[in-house]
């Protein structure tokens, strides 16, 4: 039958050393760990879409209604991925904060919806006034 060397069986010297090697790898472990902590947080920084300037109905021409259109479509699916990412960036946060009393979890909770809800009323603004140019295009080409 086989034996393996046992780790009492080492000189001393080697032991110290192993714990040094050991210690080091933990201090590497953890630096990359807090860089890697940083770097997501950093990702998750959410960027509120720029809003886009709708056409005026009443003046524009037909490209320049089809290029609202698509200024206005890439702008909700802008919008909805900053929806997204707050979301995501609220749950970290919540997750990171551990045990906190319930009026801390309800204040934060109240906070993100206010931010939410007025991203989602943003973009209804921004679909309503579009709809209000179109019908304006619409009853200037009739």
């Amino acid at each position: 039958m086989l034996k393996l060397p046992v780790q009492n069986n080492l000189p001393a010297r080697n032991s110290r050393r192993l714990d040094k090697v050991g210690r080091m790898n933990k201090l590497t472990k953890m630096a990359i760990l807090v860089a890697m902590i940083f770097a997501a947080q950093g990702a998750l920084a959410c960027d509120y879409p720029q809003r886009i300037d709708v056409p005026n109905g009443a003046t524009a021409t037909k490209d320049d209604m089809i290029a609202g259109q698509r200024g206005v479509k890439t702008y909700m699916a802008s919008m909805e991925e900053y929806l997204a990412c707050i979301e995501a960036e609220e749950a970290q946060a919540v997750l990171g904060l551990g045990d906190v009393d319930e009026d801390t979890k309800r204040q934060r909770e109240e906070m993100f919806n206010k931010k939410y809800n007025a991203a989602v009323e943003e973009m209804n603004l921004v679909a309503e006034e579009f709809n209000m140019q179109v019908r304006a295009y619409k009853d200037r080409n009739r």
